[in-house]
């Protein structure tokens, strides 16, 4: 099993279902998990062998750009693309974490954590 991480990307988005967090924004914290076969890489050391986590980057940017309600309906957005753009991926899980949700008490951060396979089967 091959797998390739993003830990910890921080982005500035505007998600959520009160108006105040659609108009104020917070930042967010997303950890990727794609799971592909590496070893045409490691034996090439080519990039067209391999899935570009730039790229994977640069797909969460732009979904964390569309604004939802929901921070499952983002994750879900994040997963499709990436199958869509690399459907050499088996499998991605995506957790997003609002930092400083507006809830009581002192919380360092509001979590989702949405996974899907592509494998035949399931």
């Amino acid at each position: 099993m091959s797998k390739i991480f993003l830990e910890n990307v921080k982005i500035y988005a505007y998600h959520g279902v009160l108006p105040e967090e659609n108009l104020i924004g917070t930042y967010y914290i997303l950890n990727v998990e794609l799971h592909t076969d590496l070893w045409k890489a490691a034996a090439s050391d080519g990039l067209d062998d391999t899935v570009s986590y730039a790229d994977i980057n640069d797909i969460i940017h732009h979904e964390m750009e569309t604004r939802s309600k929901l921070l499952e309906h983002v994750a879900g957005r994040i997963i499709f693309s990436i199958h869509k753009e690399f459907p050499q991926i088996d499998y991605v899980k995506v957790k997003i974490t609002k930092t400083a949700p507006p809830m009581k008490g002192e919380i360092h951060g509001a979590s989702i954590e949405l996974e899907r396979s592509f494998k035949p089967g399931n």
